[in-house]
């Protein structure tokens, strides 16, 4: 990658997070929470994917950082999945077929809007023969996107007891992200950005060199980085941190603030999943009945009114504005280059993190929003400019500190979302699961039996997958609770099973039930259990 133009005087970095919890239920036909999946691609992964791939191909100048979780590179490039989400898009067209057969006038237009987009998306995915991970590969190597891991399966660093565990997390992510994309990551994303003491040497021991904390986590450092959050830092690991620019997320997630509550933009929960009978919806919701969201929205933000009152929504116009909106946002980032430049001396960095899906999932303007500030950047080069974690630190000198704050983002900044009443209880399951993992990988770690290292692999993996922070995150916004308690409960219990039956001994091994939890878990297929011997 080249470095930034010497004559633009703030860094822009934006970081999209992408991830979802590893979620594949080959036992069923159709499985309500695969869906999330097949949304995140139809309104996020595709869309955005257009995006970098016209400005590319255009010749416009940009940089932007992309993580993606391990979970999430598995189902992208699981077959069955693969399938599936095409026959979401599918389903869809068709879907968008019988609209422009029921509505008439204004919501007929938005229905063939629709229609079309959904098509173009279904051509896309197919013209890459569904491989998601390849494109963005793709534009990795050349030289717009730089591609980072994220921890094993989201676990939340500051909530693991055992050293081997958190150093697991991380091992598997590096080895995940080497096969999906032919080279080690720079970079990581700590999951939630929970960052607890020691964690960076586990990084600086797998090769990682640079890693995010949300803006507190930087201010309260010691000794204090007189630039804040404004400049990276670095630790005496070696390994940089990068802090979350306070005033460009605000922009964008706050509630009041943030330009997704824009009243053009497309409201999010009016979907005729819910709006039309069962009758005429049937075939496109959950076959039993549960409604669900279709993509298929015709009516805007308005305003704080009810559902029933909101107005239809006008693409054109929420075109306009996020042209607008962009425009505002490369404003305030300029303002902000000069008031840091003039006040703390340095060219100044404006990390600009988000969750990937808030770009089309959430706000449904969000990837071609991105897309006009990304153009309007590149057309206005001199005062800012976009560059990702490497180029920064080609530019910009970290200052050293001792420690940094242990931290996350979420509310209240200090892992209060991930540790509550409401999910707690995980956490007892997990630390007997992770001391016994460590406890029974040094005790085999010199096995050969193949049914034994098989049996333990998989425990490591049922491990993995209880430390998933989505489950805590879910039990905490109080939305699909019975399935994360499910998978909590499940991986629990699968790991308790295979404990007993790898200490009666090899002979004791269930492998018909073992190759039933390696088909349907297929994640992670050159996992090591010695990992947890370490």
């Amino acid at each position: 990658m080249s470095a930034p133009t010497s004559d633009a005087r703030g860094l822009l970095t934006v970081v999209l997070h992408a991830h979802l919890p590893f979620i594949r239920h080959p036992e069923y036909r159709y499985h309500l929470e695969e869906n999330w999946l097949y949304e995140a691609c139809a309104a996020t992964y595709l869309p955005l994917l257009d995006a970098f791939q016209r400005l590319q191909r255009e010749g416009v100048r940009f940089r932007v950082t992309m993580s993606m979780s391990p979970p999430l590179l598995a189902m992208l490039q699981d077959g069955l999945l693969r399938n599936r989400t095409r026959q979401s898009l599918e389903r869809l067209v068709r879907l968008g077929d019988q609209e422009l057969q029921r509505t008439s006038g204004e919501m007929h237009q938005l229905a063939r809007f629709y229609r079309e987009r959904f098509g173009r998306l279904l051509e896309l995915y197919d013209d890459l023969d569904g491989d998601l991970v390849a494109a963005y590969r793709a534009l990795a190597e050349a030289g717009v996107l730089e591609l980072i891991t994220v921890g094993g399966t989201h676990g939340f660093q500051p909530t693991m007891r055992e050293p081997a565990a958190r150093r697991a997390q991380i091992r598997v992510a590096v080895d995940t992200h080497k096969v999906a994309f032919g080279r080690a990551p720079r970079g990581i994303w700590l999951p939630e950005c929970g960052y607890a003491p020691g964690v960076d040497e586990l990084l600086a021991e797998h090769g990682i060199e640079y890693f995010f904390v949300d803006s507190h986590g930087i201010d309260n450092a010691a000794p204090r980085p007189p630039h804040g959050p404004a400049a990276p830092v670095v630790l005496p690991s070696g390994v940089v941190a990068f802090a979350r620019d306070a005033e460009s997320s605000r922009q964008v997630w706050s509630a009041d603030e943030g330009y997704p509550g824009d009243p053009v933009y497309r409201d999010f929960y009016r979907d005729i999943g819910f709006d039309l009978p069962l009758s005429v919806i049937g075939d496109f919701v959950h076959p039993d009945g549960i409604r669900v969201h279709t993509g298929f929205k015709y009516h805007r933000v308005t305003g704080k009114v009810d559902l029933a009152d909101k107005l239809p929504y006008d693409p054109a116009r929420a075109a306009t504005r996020v042209v607008e909106h962009a425009a505002d946002f490369l404003a305030k980032r300029e303002a902000e280059t000069a008031r840091l430049g003039d006040s703390l001396g340095i060219r100044p960095l404006m990390v600009a993190p988000y969750d990937a899906e808030l770009y089309g999932h959430w706000w449904f303007e969000g990837p071609a929003f991105l897309e006009s500030l990304l153009r309007q950047t590149a057309a206005r080069a001199g005062t800012v400019t976009t560059a990702t974690p490497s180029e920064v630190l080609r530019e910009l000198t970290p200052y050293p500190v001792d420690t940094v704050s242990p931290s996350s983002w979420g509310d209240g900044g200090y892992s209060a979302v991930w540790v509550d009443p409401s999910n707690d209880w995980i956490y007892r399951h997990q630390h007997h699961a992770e001391r016994r993992m460590v406890e029974l990988a040094r005790q085999h770690k010199a096995t050969r039996d193949p049914v034994l290292e098989r049996a333990l692999t998989q425990a490591a993996r049922e491990l993995l997958l209880l430390q998933s922070s989505d489950w805590a995150f879910i039990l905490k916004g109080g939305t699909a609770m019975g399935y994360a308690t499910s998978r909590v409960k499940a991986h629990v219990a699968r790991f308790a099973r295979l404990e007993r039956e790898i200490c009666a001994g090899p002979e004791h091994i269930d492998q018909s039930w073992l190759a039933d939890l390696e088909r349907r878990d297929n994640l992670f297929p050159d996992l090591d259990f010695r990992v947890y011997a370490q």
